[in-house]
């Protein structure tokens, strides 16, 4: 992560020198270098710092903020340039969807950032996410910005709690260089929230629509299906962007993914990289939380930009979307719409989930079970006709006859337990045997069914746990002369203590 970031800077670094060298003039030191490219340069500017410290050094280096109140994070007067924006907080979800990030810059009266606390630092649904990237990050309880941000009269930041809850500690660190005077080619930073739930079918989701002259630089898309069945379809729209008024499109992508420089619907699942990731992966829920950093590949506007994304192949797909669009331009910029309603600033709830009560989610127990031969893993099952509980299941395919399978089966409490287990039966499964503790359970089972259906309950009888982890072994022991194989699929398993 290093080297890349070095890399970047160097990049950084070698742009904005450049014309000098190749006008023959004297060079200057640029005043945006950072980082290691950066460290060479002298700079002329003054550091500075906002933060929470105590100011009565008690180490109360933090700030409550109320239902309602607001908090002012950076007031300066004179030019800068932000360099780092560092906070950590109290609080879950509420806090990170209804606590509102402005920044105002040069006096403006409407803010020229204007985000949810979480969403600012680029992760959607009010979650937080172990990540790194160039200008963005959230790691071990930091969040961490480093978007240069000049400034060329004054510099004002607040944070409004819209939530119902109390955020008991905010800690925050600004760091920033002020100067006497900034170049006016120098362009400000800029950063809107949107959502539309749902999007309008037949209508491209608008992630960012302004005027001026700037440089588009980064989303954050947080993409929620609305519709069983439909897995993470929404993920065949293509970026459509529109600049400086152009009826065609001056970009046109081939996916959404493609867009944030993935493939085949994020097929590893989620990761960070320095300028794209993909931060939630959850297809039984239907929600994908990306971001992209067009960093080293700006996308420069002169008059407007109007950025959207398709909502599927022919924008026909259920969603909710939301995003967060970065970029710099010159000011005045237009003036943003009114925030919706503080509940409506909450994630979307998933897609309605059919769930056993008390049960043990198979899904949950694939990366800790342990087969002699074939694979393990999770399978969604929102496409077959049934209920699964969660959508989804714990699949052992590729194994032959005699081959086990252990699952850890944890309990809190020793004692005697009646076992209830949920189970899948299709075509190509075979006969098996469940043992617990070394001992048989039950009477073999038939998985073999001429479609893809859940077994219902399957009453297992009474077993013996201690505290902690117990051992449940699947033998296959054959299969039904009709069926193609030997597979094995898990819904979830129900514990009830004896006696009770």
């Amino acid at each position: 992560m290093l080297r890349l970031k070095a890399k970047f800077t160097l990049v950084c670094f070698a742009a904005l020198v450049w014309p000098s060298f190749a006008t023959g003039r004297t060079v200057r030191p640029a005043i945006l270098a950072a980082g290691l490219g950066g460290l060479p340069l002298e700079r002329s500017g003054a550091a500075a710092h906002a933060g929470s410290w105590d100011r009565h050094w008690r180490n109360y280096d933090f700030r409550s903020l109320a239902p309602g109140h607001r908090l002012v994070l950076l007031h300066y007067r004179g030019a800068g340039v932000v360099r780092h924006f560092w906070c950590t907080f109290t609080g879950g979800q509420p806090i990170l969807c209804q606590a509102i990030l402005r920044m105002y810059w040069d006096g403006e009266k409407h803010p020229s950032v204007r985000v949810p606390l979480g969403a600012f630092f680029g992760v959607g649904f009010g979650q937080q996410v172990n990540y790194e990237s160039a200008p963005l990050e959230e790691t071990s309880g930091g969040n961490n910005c480093w978007w240069p941000m000049p400034f060329h009269k004054s510099a004002y930041w607040t944070l409004t709690n819209e939530s119902k809850e109390t955020i008991s500690a905010f800690y925050w660190n600004i760091n920033f260089d002020t100067y006497r005077s900034l170049p006016s080619r120098l362009l400000e930073f800029h950063a809107l929230w949107r959502q539309e739930n749902p999007v309008p079918r037949g209508k491209n989701y608008l992630i960012l629509d302004t005027t001026g002259r700037g440089q588009y630089v980064g989303t954050a898309l947080f993409m929620q299906g609305l519709a069983k069945g439909m897995g993470l379809s929404f993920l065949e729209g293509n970026p459509v962007v529109y600049i400086d008024g152009r009826r065609r499109p001056a970009i046109v992508g081939t996916g959404t993914e493609d867009y944030f420089c993935s493939g085949w619907y994020f097929a590893t699942g989620p990761y960070s990289a320095p300028y794209h990731g993909c931060l939630l992966k959850q297809p039984i829920r239907q929600r994908v939380s990306a971001y992209r950093w067009n960093i080293l590949d700006p996308i420069p506007f002169h008059r407007s930009i109007k950025f959207t994304i398709q909502v599927g192949p022919m924008d026909n797909i259920p969603a909710a979307y939301a995003s967060v669009a970065y970029w710099y331009q010159t000011q005045p910029h237009p003036v943003y719409p009114p925030l919706p309603p503080p509940a409506s600033l909450l994630p979307v709830r998933p897609v309605a989930v059919f769930a056993i009560p008390g049960a043990l989610e198979a899904r949950g127990l694939v990366r800790r079970a342990h087969a002699t031969s074939g694979i393990v893993q999770s399978q969604n099952m929102a496409d077959f006709n049934g209920r699964w509980s969660d959508d989804a299941q714990l699949f052992w395919h590729g194994q032959s006859k005699a081959a086990k399978l252990t699952i850890p089966l944890p309990v809190a409490k020793a004692g005697d337990y009646f076992l209830t287990a949920y189970f899948t039966k299709a075509p190509d499964y075979g006969r098996f045997q469940i043992f617990v503790g070394g001992h048989k359970v039950g009477s073999v089972i038939d998985g073999y069914a001429r479609s893809v259906q859940p077994s219902g309950p399957v009453c297992l009888g009474k077993i013996v746990l201690r505290a902690g982890g117990n051992p449940l072994v699947v033998k296959i022991v054959g299969r039904d002369r009709r069926s193609a194989n030997y597979f094995f699929g898990l819904n979830a398993l129900v514990l009830k203590p004896v006696g009770r």
